[in-house]
């Protein structure tokens, strides 16, 4: 039995995603497919506009044999702790053979060059990178710098511009560091770039579709609808029916306006209370933050409108919206530093969560059993095979996931259900 592992988010499933799934069949000669995907909050940090389990059935319905939830501190991270965390989940369940990932470059020889070098840092490479950093050139560019000489080449901007090229990247890295027999392969993204905000033919990116999400469940009046090109919400559905799988249309259709669009303003008085507690010392306890960035948000805390809004005020030069977003993504789920570090001390995970499965993989779920190196999460009762400080880790995820579900409950004024009381994705 073969099995192709897949790190994705989803958010949401488009024509993209399907064509991924098809290819890595193709070339993997993969029996089934395992989907590790962020849960409720996503990597960029904010929450995804769909809830999880809703992205969960799409993929399944799509040819995804099972879906385990990526844990929400390694979910909301940088890219190397997002990528990390994922290749160890995939890892330690004990039946991936390969993983397959999306990239711009398509070119695995050129990416693992680059990874080999990140994963082990030679000696001649740090002297190069710290004589960069000392002209004063940012790290990214210094990295780059230090790149291009050590390895004697002029194409690695291609490599380390493009997120889906990084993320590659990082995975690769990962599989070096964990010592991980899993073979990797690489798929061209097709037609439209990561950050493209208009839809393209067929294989639009999943940003594009947000953005015409985001008018679909907007507050904005009609005549501003009118104005956007889409006259009613049909009108911007009818623009999805090309870049999504039929199935995935119909989930969409039939979900709007009581379980998503889910935005980032709709944590803006959580998150605002949660500042308002901590002095500016506190802050620097949480992931992603340094003294600056906690100064500035006690600067500037006056000046607080919404979660967006504050995220473009603090930005710099220095630090990026990204970085900033995943700061107070951190700050909203109390996802501390010293608490990750010793996760990633204990081998990054202590129990696989199953988000949903397809009912004609019970030999996958039974080899899985068998075989991982962490127990399964499938119920309440599975708590009790779970070490204490892996229940630390899993409350997390569960409050995680509550805080989600009741901003859904309260914008769209429907029953709370809380996370161990939702079962597991079938189809």
């Amino acid at each position: 039995m073969k099995t192709v592992g897949f790190i994705t988010e989803y958010n949401p499933f488009h024509n993209g995603h399907l064509y991924h799934i098809q290819k890595a069949r193709e070339i993997t000669n993969a029996d089934h497919i395992i989907v590790v995907m962020s849960g409720d909050f996503v990597q960029r940090g904010a929450p995804a506009i769909l809830p999880k389990h809703l992205r969960t059935q799409m993929a399944l319905q799509c040819g995804v044999s099972a879906v385990f939830e990526l844990p929400v501190c390694y979910a909301c991270g940088s890219a190397e702790l997002f990528a990390t965390g994922a290749i160890s989940l995939l890892e330690q369940l004990g039946v991936v053979d390969t993983i397959c990932f999306g990239s711009e470059c398509d070119d695995l020889s050129a990416m693992q060059r680059l990874a080999n070098v990140l994963a082990t840092e030679p000696d001649e490479y740090k002297i190069l990178l710290k004589s960069a950093l000392k002209r004063g050139l940012n790290f990214p560019t210094a990295r780059q710098d230090a790149l291009e000489k050590y390895l004697n080449t002029e194409n690695c901007a291609f490599l380390l511009e493009h997120p889906n090229n990084i993320l590659g990247i990082e995975y690769l890295k990962a599989l070096i560091r964990l010592k991980s027999p899993m073979k990797p392969y690489t798929i061209r993204r097709l037609e439209s770039d990561y950050h493209e905000t208009r839809l393209q033919a067929n294989y639009s990116s999943a940003s594009a579709i947000r953005h015409l999400l985001a008018y679909s469940g907007s507050t904005i009046s009609s005549q501003s609808l009118e104005t956007s090109g889409y006259a009613s919400f049909s009108n911007v559905l009818a623009e999805l029916e090309n870049q999504v799988p039929p199935s995935c249309f119909n989930l969409l259709l039939n979900n709007h306006g009581m379980r998503y669009p889910v935005y980032q303003n709709d944590f803006s008085l959580l998150l605002k209370h949660r500042l308002m507690k901590k002095s500016a010392k506190q802050l620097t306890k949480y992931q992603d933050m340094n003294r600056d960035l906690a100064n500035r948000i006690q600067r500037e805390l006056g000046n607080y409108m919404n979660f967006e809004q504050y995220c473009e005020l603090l930005k710099t030069k220095d630090i990026t919206y990204t970085r900033v977003n995943r700061a107070l993504t951190h700050i909203l789920l109390g996802l501390c530093k010293k608490d990750i570090a010793h996760y990633k001390e204990q081998n990054y995970h202590y129990y696989a969560k199953l988000l949903g499965f397809r009912k004609d993989s019970q030999k996958l779920l039974r080899a899985i059993s068998q075989n991982s190196r962490i127990p399964l999460f499938t119920k309440a009762e599975d708590m009790k095979k779970i070490r204490k400080d892996g229940k630390k880790m899993l409350k997390k995820d569960i409050f995680a996931s509550d805080l989600y579900e009741s901003a859904v409950t309260d914008r769209y004024k429907t029953a709370f259900l809380g996370e161990l009381q939702k079962p597991i994705v079938k189809v």
